[in-house]
């Protein structure tokens, strides 16, 4: 997929609407029933807004093996982080005081949880080996009967690495303790089951799956509702866990979205795992000594963390524009100047980190793209290298 900034090589900072995702909402955006209130029980425009939050709450449901009320509705997946560890704390017994987060969470799980510590909790982080994966043997260790809830993403937004998160849920089954992971990258490239994992709580994004900005999901599995309590108050929606009216549009976008993931599937994540492995070999066929930071075995078939070793991240992705459009870690620390949290975590240093790049690609990217992205890299590197800002 490519435009007037380039090729688009960022899927994991957000996904394109897809088309049918879209034509899915325009009843709901244009349409003279698609503007009732979803709550308003008295009349045929909230019976017919209900109905379509309904099926849009079913889709998303099976899409990770749930069932339709386990899905609460929320802005994005950054309000279900939230609600997840602070809603799980503030139902916690008091003799549960312990919160353990993985070393590479997304920056609002590690913020909420620094939250926790104005209020009693003591929050652990569990470490992860040099390939990016959580040492659950270092996490088994940690649990113990003063633990509330252990968060580990299923996919980290960095480098694309896959979690044990069945080997985790098992784990913390087994010690009564809730589990809740942010599966914001997981859902468009992976299968998932709630029930499989042993995850008492996951978070969803539809903007990182096709679907629109601006709507989330946290799905609380039932037999673990109370333990968990809202962190905002208002009308009682949502089983009271989450108040505000539904945007009704929002809402069937994600769901259309799922629907689409689920006929996608295996042959999509085949797609673009050839296009990732193929982009890696012609990049270091350009760059022989281009290092891939991560496991490569157990990783987000759309994702490519890599370094240029003495090559400054910023100053590449500048020379690469406007021909490519990369990042050199997550949308939501953009702007920071501190090295990257996940790579410092996962042993490299602070320079390292710095000559990091994410390319991540998604289901408009071809093979022309990979041909344009590569070259472009390639002209970027050579070009800061001969500059001397090394």
């Amino acid at each position: 997929m490519s435009g007037g900034h380039g090729v688009y090589m960022d899927y994991q900072a957000s996904t394109p609407l897809d088309p049918r995702a879209l034509a899915a909402m325009r009843p709901y955006l244009e349409g003279p029933g698609g503007f009732g209130n979803p709550h308003a029980a008295d009349h045929g425009y909230g019976w017919e807004a209900d109905s379509a939050v309904i099926n849009a709450r079913t889709l998303i449901a099976k899409s990770i093996g749930a069932d339709t009320d386990e899905i609460v509705f929320t802005s994005g997946a950054t309000e279900a982080n939230n609600l997840a560890l602070l809603g799980s704390a503030r139902a916690a017994a008091p003799d549960r005081r312990e919160v353990i987060v993985s070393a590479i969470e997304h920056k609002c799980v590690l913020a909420a949880a620094r939250v926790l510590t104005d209020h009693g909790f003591c929050i652990h982080l569990a470490p992860v080996d040099a390939s990016g994966i959580v040492d659950v043997d270092a996490l088994a260790n940690r649990i113990t009967s003063s633990v509330a809830i252990v968060s580990v993403m299923t996919i980290n937004n960095e480098t694309g690495v896959t979690q044990p998160i069945a080997a985790i849920g098992e784990l913390c089954r087994s010690k009564g303790v809730l589990f809740h992971s942010d599966a914001a990258q997981a859902l468009a490239v992976s299968a998932i089951d709630v029930n499989a994992c042993n995850i008492d709580l996951l978070s969803l994004s539809a903007h990182k799956s096709y679907g629109p900005k601006g709507i989330g999901a946290l799905y609380v599995r039932r037999q673990q509702r109370n333990r968990i309590q809202p962190i905002m108050f208002g009308g009682g929606q949502e089983d009271g866990l989450r108040p505000g009216t539904l945007p009704v549009p929002l809402c069937v976008g994600f769901g259309a979205a799922c629907a689409l993931l689920a006929d996608a599937g295996p042959d999509e994540r085949r797609r673009l795992a050839a296009l990732r492995d193929r982009m890696l070999d012609d990049l270091l066929t350009a760059i022989p000594d281009l290092v891939v930071n991560g496991a490569m075995a157990q990783r987000h078939p759309g994702n490519l963390n890599v370094r240029v070793p003495g090559v400054e991240a910023e100053l590449l992705l500048a020379a690469a524009r406007p021909n490519l459009a990369a990042a050199t870690g997550s949308a939501c620390t953009s702007g920071l100047t501190e090295p990257s949290h996940v790579l410092t975590a996962m042993g490299l240093s602070a320079a390292e980190a710095s000559e990091s790049v994410r390319l991540s690609l998604g289901r408009f990217t071809n093979e022309a793209d990979v041909d344009v992205a590569v070259s472009a890299f390639a002209r970027a590197v050579e070009e800061v290298r001969q500059s001397g800002h090394l």
